[in-house]
């Protein structure tokens, strides 16, 4: 391969910055504007890396995200990239370039003879040959040979890269001349657009092919055109790669800078998505057709025309279809002696001072380590120092994929195309099989749907490209090591081997031969390989179908996932919106479900645990104030709002009356207790979940995943009005007394508010909501008003308490008088298989006929075992000390020890003047009154199972 830099030319690069960096310790020069990839050729690298498997040389096939073989691990300023594409890495001084899966470099791997006994481990070998004695003494060796890139263990995060939500009308990705014109239609209509191109500058195939719009040569109408959409304020993202399509048309978007900062993940929502996403060359198939020095011929045109990077001297160019003529002209015009190869008897396109050669074929490459020469099927022998090769052409459809699209098989393309279309997506030029450019164009138009605007179309003006591909697929039982596909190391043989073996789903073939797998994606190799193996089974490409396409579309660093969330961002703390107003009250702080909250006031090491015990006493003989503010406020809204919480809740909630309240479950789809908390009915259409503290994302999460499963937004709007409201409780005996004080212009008297029942008053000109629940067992009342009026009521409380000896409590003492009650901590007092009989709510499992979330996992065998572990209170010995949470009761059997449950929570009780504690024990609600004996940290003590409400069982401290 005599690959070399043009001493004129090149529209991408800078002669005047020239930039060196370094490959497997060899020093390369280039210039700005080149890729890594680029500059390699120019110096006359052939050999770029070792295949995956059998260690064979490679070379640069392609010039963008396709590229298989040239995967590199790079390392700038002391930061190391593994498994970077060099044909998307741009060159910067002092760049440390090395190949990957090489030992100690890509041109001397000690690997290599490998491939000698190629015979004896084809595709799935690993499977058959080590599964005796044990795979796992064989495992980790074979994946250490086989793996691509380094993982650098030393590895430290810098920067944090950014991560952006955007809202816009039309979001286009692609910035060939499709997309720039869909982008300028709609522009010019007034939409708000942006536009997404991986490659370093917009164009697309306008940049390396010939092409006139308007009168003006391709490139120039390209530039100018984005440069009007820029200078109009439309946002146009080179570098970056729209890589998923998920739900509701959420397209994610990588963002590469080539200034050493981080990459920037992208979250679009956009109105209309057009897809302009082109289409990648296929390889031809014969034997050795992975020699370096083989090269996409679109690829070989782009290092041509943007770096001025001649891929060799004496060229032959294979092609099945008109694309590869352009490529053919123009090398020759470069001064290299071109040989075009078509398997096609006559074709009409100009190869311009190419020598052409239809109607023949390429069926073997030959050379050690790189291309010498190819043989024709008629036996001809041609010396070549590189082979161009276009095998039609594959369009991009990896995002209308993941956007549920269907694909149509298009004879006349040899190709799958888009189906029917997706609501909210459109698609143009080469992805819908457009060639000319005219065609291209006006697809680019159609693609906006409404959001087009009456602009007139860009004119073709110039020549007009043709494909009139003639398919030329491998063939079972061919001569020699044809290569499916590059990255992976699978040759036709292994195609057939499967196909004998009945793995005949696309699915099955993927995985046992590893056919499109790794960062390659299929991108070059899935349709030549469902090819063969429908010409192995009988079939025909369409009956076979593709494999499903998933994000990413190409690899996405995990800095960009991650963002800013590291360190103290992991997982920040969430404060309350009086958190300010509490520590100045001398609170002393804690975390709790990740909320930073007051665990007690006053009272500091060994006084801490006094503080908390006079809290709960107080609490208990006047009134308490507690900020409950992280309490969960989601509201459900909508005309089937009262069938979806019957669907989310395991009681059934639509028949509570407006302005009440009703305490209940949700389960998980395996009928385990998720969370609980009380639903409030403010109207007919409207409720609002009051969720747990620590479960507030959850559950949010919860309802949107199955309001979009089962309801649609019209039917059913999910609003978390958590952050919006700060909530205030007042609880205790003379809770009523203190919130009559306030005057709230609500009236409080038990008939009109009574337990479990909510009202609207004011405070300040501000509308505030009480409700009547208690988390204490005690009369309690739940103040909601806007959080930012919340210190105003507050401090309020705090001065009509004054008379009242009121209390303020943390959520320390909150715990001890909760357990009082026996009201339980979801996550605390129940673990991961506790269903909610288990609790003691029996009812709606055994009345409720209409479908809930979990309602079938309630009657599996595991749910319906009678040695379930139940809720019970534990009681002590008069003068022991409280029981240790965690602490296991326990029964012997033969001299064993066996565990019947744990201690969940476990405290002093200033108010009994005794311990009392929690816990899920084995058939706990029968055996009440049983005395068992509990284990924790080798002491052994006993306890009498009881029932778990040890305090005013009959609840008349409510109403007092």
């Amino acid at each position: 391969m005599s690959a070399r830099r043009l001493p004129h030319g090149g529209s991408e690069i800078d002669r005047s910055r020239p930039l060196k960096f370094t490959f497997d310790g060899r020093t390369v020069e280039g210039f700005g504007g080149d890729t890594v990839a680029s500059a390699l050729l120019a110096s006359g690298r052939r050999i770029v890396g070792r295949s995956f498997k059998y260690h064979r040389p490679r070379g640069i096939w392609g010039a963008g995200v396709e590229e298989p073989n040239a995967l590199l691990d790079v390392e700038r300023d002391g930061r190391r990239t593994p498994n970077a594409r060099a044909t998307t890495e741009p060159v910067r001084d002092g760049l440390v370039a090395r190949s990957v899966n090489a030992t100690p470099d890509a041109e001397q791997d000690r690997n290599a003879f490998l491939d000698r006994f190629s015979r004896f481990i084809p595709a799935a070998f690993y499977y058959k040959t080590f599964m005796w004695p044990d795979w796992h003494l064989f495992e980790p060796r074979i994946r250490a040979m086989a793996g691509l890139g380094t993982v650098d263990p030393d590895w430290v995060q810098g920067r944090s890269a950014d991560q952006l939500n955007h809202h816009c009308d039309v979001l286009v990705v692609g910035a060939g001349p499709a997309g720039l014109a869909a982008a300028a239609s709609a522009a010019a209509a007034g939409h708000s657009v942006l536009v997404v191109d991986d490659q370093s500058r917009p164009g697309g195939s306008l940049r390396h092919r010939a092409g006139e719009i308007d009168g003006r040569p391709g490139a120039q109408w390209a530039a100018e055109t984005a440069a009007a959409l820029e200078k109009a304020g439309l946002a146009l993202l080179s570098s970056t790669t729209a890589f998923g399509v998920y739900d509701h048309n959420l397209v994610a978007l990588n963002q590469r800078h080539g200034d050493g900062w981080p990459d920037t993940l992208w979250r679009v929502r956009p109105k209309r998505i057009v897809l302009a996403t082109g289409a990648i060359e296929r390889p031809l198939p014969f034997a050795n057709n992975d020699l370096p020095g083989i090269l996409s011929a679109d690829a070989a045109l782009q290092y041509l025309k943007r770096h001025a990077v001649l891929a060799g001297e004496r060229i032959v160019v294979a092609t099945n279809n008109d694309s590869a003529y352009e490529a053919a002209s123009v090398m020759a015009e470069a001064s290299a002696e071109v040989t075009l190869v078509d398997v096609r008897p006559a074709a009409s396109a100009d190869a311009g001072k190419a020598r052409v050669l239809s109607g023949r074929a390429v069926v073997a490459a030959h050379g050690r380590n790189a291309v010498e020469g190819v043989t024709l099927n008629d036996g001809t022998r041609l010396t070549a120092d590189c082979v161009l090769v276009s095998g039609g052409w594959t369009p991009s459809v990896h995002l209308y994929s993941q956007a549920k699209g269907k694909l149509a098989w298009r004879d006349d393309l040899a190709a799958f195309v888009p189906g029917a279309e997706v609501e909210g997506i459109g698609t143009a030029g080469a992805l819908v099989g457009e060639v000319s450019l005219s065609k291209v164009l006006e697809s680019g138009i159609a693609a906006l749907g409404q959001f087009a605007g009456k602009t007139a179309t860009p004119k073709s003006t110039g020549p007009e490209a043709s494909l009139n591909v003639s398919a030329a697929w491998p063939k079972p039982k061919a001569k020699g090591r044809v290569w499916i596909d590059y990255q992976n190391d699978v040759t036709a043989k292994d195609v057939e081997l499967a196909a004998r073996e009945n793995f005949i789903s696309v699915e099955h073939l993927k995985r046992y031969t590893t056919l499109g797998m790794a960062t390659d994606q299929g991108k070059t190799s899935n349709l030549n390989g469902l090819a063969l193996l429908a010409e192995a089974t009988g079939r025909s490409i369409p009956d076979v179908g593709t494999t499903t396409y998933r994000p990413p579309f190409t690899p996405v660093p995990f800095t960009s996932l991650v963002g800013p969330k590291r360190k103290s961002l992991l997982a920040p703390v969430r404060r309350l919106p009086l958190d300010t107003v509490h520590r100045m009250q001398g609170a002393s702080f804690r975390e709790f479900g990740g909320w930073l909250r007051p665990a007690y006031y006053g009272g500091t090491g060994s006084g801490s645990a006094a503080a908390i015990q006079d809290e709960a006493r107080r609490a208990r003989q006047s009134v308490a104030l507690f900020d409950g503010s992280t309490l969960g406020k989601i509201e459900v809204i909508g005309p089937r709002a009262a069938e979806f919480v019957d669907f989310i809740y395991y009681n059934t909630m639509s028949t509570l009356k407006q302005g009440r309240c009703r305490y209940g479950f949700m389960l998980s789809e395996n009928g385990v207790v998720f969370d609980d908390g009380i639903l409030v009915r403010l109207d007919e259409h409207r409720f609002v979940v009051s969720c747990s503290s620590s479960h507030v994302a959850a559950v949010h999460a919860r309802l949107e995943e199955w309001r979009q499963d089962r309801f649609g937004r019209d039917a059913v709007y999910i609003h978390n009005a958590t952050a919006q409201y700060a909530t205030l409780t007042v609880s205790g005996p003379n809770a009523k007394v203190l919130l009559e004080a306030l005057d709230l212009g609500a009236s409080l008297d038990d008939a009109s508010l009574p337990h479990m029942a909510i009202t609207n008053g004011r405070f300040g000109g501000e509308e505030v909501r009480i409700a009547r629940v208690s988390f204490t067992g005690d009369r309690s009342y739940e103040v909601s008003i806007r959080a930012d009026c919340a210190e105003a009521l507050w401090a309020r409380m705090q001065q009509e308490g004054r008379a009242l000896e009121a209390v303020t409590i943390g959520l320390e003492a909150l715990m001890i008088l909760r357990a009082e009650k026996g009201y339980i901590i979801i996550g605390k007092d129940t673990d991961g298989n506790t269903m909610p009989h288990d609790l003691g709510v029996a009812g709606p499992r055994q009345k409720r006929v209409t479908e809930f979330v979990g309602r079938r996992s309630l009657f599996t065998e595991e749910g319906t075992r009678s040695d379930r572990k139940q809720l019970v209170g534990l009681a002590v010995a008069e003068g022991e000390a409280p029981l240790g949470i965690g602490a296991h009761g326990i029964e012997r059997t033969g001299g064993a020890k066996r565990s019947l449950g744990y201690v969940t929570s476990s405290y002093f009780s200033p108010t009994l003047g005794r311990p009392i504690a929690l816990g899920l024990i084995e058939q706990g609600a029968s055996r009440h009154g049983e005395v068992i004996d509990i284990q924790h940290l080798g002491m052994l003590r006993r306890a009498t199972i009881t029932a778990p409400c040890a305090l005013d069982p009959a609840g008349d401290r409510l109403n007092g």
